[in-house]
């Protein structure tokens, strides 16, 4: 594969070697500082309202949907749900970075309702004095634990099934949940107590430990937070080790599809195996030839990846 970087994202590391990454060393209170989040989060009302735009494009209505999430942060996004049919199922699409603009429409899921949540301070839940850009966003309040960005957006994540199990009462049990990249990573923190969420898939997912993260070249928000911590180093490290996928997913119970790549400049592949290897058996894996990179083969990996999330996820529908 071409490479244009001026460092190796493969990182030198085989797929087989990949495949054997331990997960880090976890912070005792790991569980009770998660567990009380939780609690707290999911005793609030969204407060979710849906507005039709009127807009229909490749067979969904397309609504506007706002809720609420801890600290009263107004969350925003799209709401899809099908022109006709009934809708037997639901479904969370977190977005990367780079935040999202509009929903997406290509999903094999035609009976569900999809929630597309922008995460706190960024697309249109952008709220000052949060930065959108992703290089100051991941480090927004970094330096305290209880406050650190990452844990408001996975409680954002949480709210978003309280949302949709507000708005559709019946998919109780049919929720699924898809997120790449950032929102990949704020999956498995998530997932690892959600268990309203029957079955979820993570793209290239993020924030896999963060040990290796912060010493491994790369671009986007891992370049970030290896500048802030060589500055920091002590106790940066301390507060990314409560904000580690890799050492959630370990406690992650329900059925996961995963997308990781051999190859990948802005999440260094040594992470995103991290979180898959350390999650229980009851896993798949795809994998890709790159994430974060254009290659030749992408479009027909997308194909076949998007089959085999059409097959993982149709137990949602019974």
């Amino acid at each position: 594969m071409n490479n244009p970087y001026d460092f190796d994202p493969t990182y030198g590391y085989s797929l087989q070697q990949l495949l054997h990454i331990p997960p880090p060393k976890e912070p005792i209170a790991f569980d009770a500082f998660w567990k009380k989040r939780y609690k707290n989060a999911i005793a609030l009302s969204p407060q979710a309202k849906i507005t039709d735009t009127g807009n229909i494009q490749s067979g969904w209505r397309v609504f506007k949907i706002n809720y609420i999430s801890t600290d009263n942060f107004p969350i925003n996004g799209w709401l899809l749900l099908p022109q006709s049919g009934v809708i037997k199922r639901g479904f969370v699409v977190g977005h990367g970075y780079g935040g999202r603009d509009a929903p997406d429409f290509d999903l094999p899921f035609k009976d569900a309702a999809i929630l597309f949540p922008c995460f706190r301070g960024l697309s249109l839940s952008a709220k000052a004095p949060i930065s959108t850009e992703p290089c100051w966003h991941v480090l927004h309040d970094i330096d305290i634990l209880d406050r650190y960005i990452l844990g408001g957006c996975v409680e954002d994540l949480w709210l978003s099934v309280s949302a949709m199990l507000q708005l559709f009462p019946p998919l109780s049990g049919h929720l699924g949940y898809l997120g790449i990249s950032f929102s990949g990573g704020l999956g498995a923190l998530a997932l690892a107590y959600e268990q309203r969420i029957a079955r979820a898939h993570v793209n290239v997912p993020a924030f896999g430990h963060h040990p290796l993260r912060l010493r491994l070249p790369s671009l986007g928000s891992a370049d970030s937070q290896q500048k802030y911590y060589c500055q920091h180093k002590k106790h940066t490290l301390q507060v990314l080790r409560y904000f580690d996928a890799a050492t959630a997913a370990k406690r992650i119970s329900i059925p996961m599809h995963f997308a990781c790549a051999t190859y990948d400049p802005c999440v260094a592949p040594p992470g995103q195996f991290a979180i898959y290897n350390t999650t229980p058996q009851n896993k798949q894996l795809f994998v890709l030839e790159a994430g974060h990179h254009s290659y030749q083969n992408q479009a027909n990996q997308k194909k076949l990846l998007l089959d085999e999330l059409s097959t993982f996820f149709e137990p949602l529908e019974s």
